[in-house]
């Protein structure tokens, strides 16, 4: 009966001075009699220990999982033929494990993630209308406005959003493409001016997502190119998926909502990246849900930035680097995957 009070006791969080205060209280107290409904009613032992081990290890094996993943990261294929990264796993109150390959990357580190601006974009719209997505907004944020005519090339010394869309055509509309999915930044750049911040450069436009996201996430734009702009160190991102998994941000509530086809004999879609699996696209983010995928929310940059939410909502992770080669996403993308393996095991 003392074992199982102490197990009860520290289950409830009782410790030090609370602890012998009960346990001096309890001594004085006569023991129950079996047929008493305190002992009819008691918790059982193996439920005590278990409410204890996850109070004290959420995650279920904790120093496992990092073991895991860390190994993963230093030897599994995928992850071995990458070169320098660093990566990151965590949850809605911080970072679980993390860790670089050589010296080139670090969490620190402010980087291009190219196409990883996308979900922080549908984040900064999402709240900015308070979840209330119009059609329209909709549509461009599932990449089906018909604004595919957008090339980031021909924005180059662009100092605006609205100059930027206004550059060699980019702003025209494509009316046989409303309705079908046509991967392309134009769509976003597009509602960016519809919500007014056409007259921005990249540094109002940084302010303006920190004012409506959180002034404390330190994410900034190399060029006013809302869908591809963005620069961030992996600590920055990592705080805004933080904010996405603890439900901060109403974006959680939304992630992998109004899927749509993007490849495959049977899906309108104009065009879509090269990808492993026939994925769905929902707002401004993937949902890994083809055949073998896991159903985890990302959103991937071409030169190898990518992040990803767990299908779950529970976990984030990244995999941070910066290279001109090509398909790096793609080799970033199966090295993330390993490691959410490795985490899940």
């Amino acid at each position: 009966m003392t074992v199982r009070w102490r197990a009860a006791a520290l289950a409830a969080g009782l410790s030090g001075a609370a602890l012998m205060a009960a346990a001096g209280a309890h001594a004085q107290s006569p023991a129950p009699s079996p047929a008493s409904p305190e002992v009819a009613h008691a918790i059982p032992m193996d439920t005590l220990q278990t409410q204890a081990y996850q109070k004290a290890d959420p995650h279920h094996g904790l120093a496992r999982r990092r073991a895991a993943v860390a190994a993963a990261a230093g030897t599994d294929a995928a992850c071995r033929e990458m070169g320098d990264f660093y990566w990151e796993i965590g949850d809605g109150s911080g970072t679980l494990a993390s860790g670089s390959r050589g010296s080139r990357y670090s969490a620190n580190k402010p980087l291009q993630v190219a196409s990883a601006s996308k979900l922080v974009f549908a984040a900064y719209v999402v709240e900015r209308v308070g979840g209330q997505l119009t059609p329209d907004q909709l549509d461009a944020l599932e990449m089906r406005s018909g604004y595919d005519n957008f090339n980031p090339l021909a924005c180059f010394a662009a100092h605006t959003v609205a100059a930027c869309l206004d550059r060699r055509g980019n702003g025209l509309r494509n009316a046989e493409h409303q309705g079908r999915f046509s991967y392309n930044g134009g769509h976003d750049q597009y509602l960016a001016t519809t919500l007014g911040l056409g007259d921005l450069d990249r540094y109002g436009l940084a302010a303006e997502v920190r004012r409506v996201l959180g002034p404390d996430l330190h994410l900034d734009y190399a060029a006013p190119r809302v869908s591809g702009g963005l620069k961030a160190s992996p600590a920055a991102y990592g705080a805004f998926l933080r904010k996405v998994v603890s439900g901060h941000l109403r974006i959680h509530d939304l992630l992998g909502s109004h899927p749509v086809c993007t490849q495959g004999p049977d899906c309108a879609a104009v065009q879509a990246p090269d990808l492993p699996q026939p994925w769905h696209y929902s707002l401004n983010h993937w949902v890994e849900d083809g055949p073998g995928g896991d159903g985890a929310f990302s959103s991937p940059g071409m030169m190898g930035f990518y992040p990803w939410i767990s299908a779950d909502r529970r976990t984030y992770g990244l995999i941070a680097r910066e290279v001109m080669a090509p398909k790096a996403y793609l080799a970033s993308m199966a090295c993330g995957q390993a490691l959410r393996r490795a985490w899940n095991q």
